[in-house]
């Protein structure tokens, strides 16, 4: 690609980007689709079933998939400690 002059690629300076809190469109729609995946392996309760059959299986979810669903950061005073497959919520002496 040859450089033009006045193009935001090519001069150093960032274009404006995406607006502040709307997702990427690429992870949007990956997202999507394996939102889709999984409804059509049977959804939810595939998911228990197969939680049920082994428990690696269940291990795998409490530690693996279900910490995805929390928020990166706990405030109000709470900080979340998983001992093995057991979550206890310990308050935080501040």
């Amino acid at each position: 690609m040859e450089k033009r002059k006045g193009s935001h690629l090519f001069s150093g300076k960032p274009g404006p980007g995406r607006p502040k809190g709307q997702s990427n469109k690429i992870t949007v729609a990956a997202k999507e689709a394996i939102a889709l995946a999984a409804e059509k392996l049977g959804g939810a309760d595939r998911l228990v079933a197969w939680v049920k059959e082994d428990p690696k299986n269940e291990r795998a979810f409490w530690t693996i998939v279900y910490p995805k669903l929390l928020p990166l950061q706990v405030s109000g005073g709470m900080d979340l400690n998983l001992t093995g497959l057991e979550w206890r919520i310990v308050e935080v002496n501040r």
